[in-house]
């Protein structure tokens, strides 16, 4: 564990909430929080909307991958923040765990999945100013 607080975004697919999540983290924390994303089941890509959602916003995401949830990362990680995954996620003591109700932007078109982001992005903010207070 380094210094710095981590958070894992986990959803079922890894391809759309999770990276959205993730990217925000990544963004707003500027390298104070480790971030990592998951999926139980990843899917083969990113969603090429929330890729074009996020890069609306400045943020780009073309270069992240779906990856498995590992007992390993869920671990070495702070915060656990779960997606829709629901009891595919590992349990253990002492870790912080939320679960974030939210819509899938799978399937769904660029207006669907703005709101989505904002959402994400206002969730991420209220996350890193209790993790890094001050």
């Amino acid at each position: 564990m380094s210094d710095r607080p981590s958070v894992l975004f986990v959803c079922v697919h890894n391809a759309g909430r999770s990276q959205m999540a993730a990217a925000w983290l990544a963004h707003l924390a500027q390298g104070r929080i480790e971030v990592r994303s998951a999926g139980s089941t990843p899917a083969g890509s990113v969603n090429p909307v929330a890729v074009r959602a996020m890069a609306e916003v400045g943020v780009d995401i073309t270069a992240e991958r779906p990856k498995v949830l590992t007992t390993e990362a869920v671990r070495d990680s702070d915060v656990v923040v779960t997606m829709g995954c629901g009891d595919a996620c590992p349990f253990f003591p002492g870790k912080r765990y939320e679960d974030w109700k939210l819509d899938d932007p799978a399937g769904q078109g660029i207006e669907a999945v703005r709101p989505i982001r904002d959402e994400i992005r206002a969730r991420v903010e209220r996350l890193v100013a209790e993790l890094l207070p001050g």
